[in-house]
């Protein structure tokens, strides 16, 4: 079970595991499944597309916590705002300024980070993260922590360098910004050793669906 192992992996460093907050991902999959989930008293849920994310919402009880964690066009910003507990994924100043604009709610936000500069995935540069957060501050974001996804690779261990580096990006920052304490990191092929790095919330999906699900 997903969250027995989250407990094993921060037991073996000496954590809390309550200190880590599992996001079950939810792309493509049915209300059904989600809503057994639910019954077993998951609350949070991610999502990485603003039209699925807004075609589940009101199928589900309203003390579910939200999540988006996927690329945001600025243009879908107002069909995810409403709804998102936390979005993971603010990557770019012109989307820091969407989040914003014509709204009183200041829905809270990780800064994403291309953690390997990998040409297809979104996320600041990590020498461009404290610039990013610093604009997103001033035009009223509460910027809580990073988030980031560690390059696919053939073995979890191999994933740990990239979290460790984030990690100290993460230190570095909070020395500068209050609140930033969150550490989204982790996926199902890696989370256990982003939880041993010091992640705060993993996001999983077919670790707990399963594969063929």
């Amino acid at each position: 079970m997903v969250s027995e192992r989250v407990a094993a992996a921060a037991a073996r460093v000496g954590r809390d595991p309550d200190e880590v907050s599992l996001i079950v991902i939810t792309k493509g999959r049915d209300i059904g499944q989600i809503r057994r989930l639910y019954d077993q008293g998951i609350r949070d849920f991610g999502e990485n597309r603003a039209q699925e994310l807004a075609s589940k919402v009101g199928e589900l009880p309203g003390d579910v916590r939200w999540h988006f964690v996927g690329p945001l066009q600025t243009n879908k910003v107002n069909r995810v705002r409403e709804s998102t507990h936390l979005l993971h994924s603010l990557d770019r100043p012109r989307l820091v300024r969407a989040w914003v604009r014509n709204t009183s709610r200041r829905i809270p936000a990780l800064a994403q980070v291309n953690i390997g500069g990998e040409a297809q995935k979104h996320g600041a540069a990590p020498d461009e993260v404290e610039a990013l957060v610093a604009l997103a501050l001033q035009e009223g974001v509460e910027v809580r922590g990073l988030m980031a996804m560690a390059p696919r690779v053939d073995h979890p261990e191999e994933a740990r360098p990239y979290f460790r580096q984030l990690r100290q990006l993460s230190e570095r920052l909070a020395g500068r910004f209050q609140g930033m304490e969150e550490l989204s990191m982790g996926m199902t092929e890696d989370y256990e050793v982003a939880v041993e790095e010091g992640a705060t919330m993993v996001r999983v999906g077919r670790a707990i669906f399963g594969e063929g699900s």
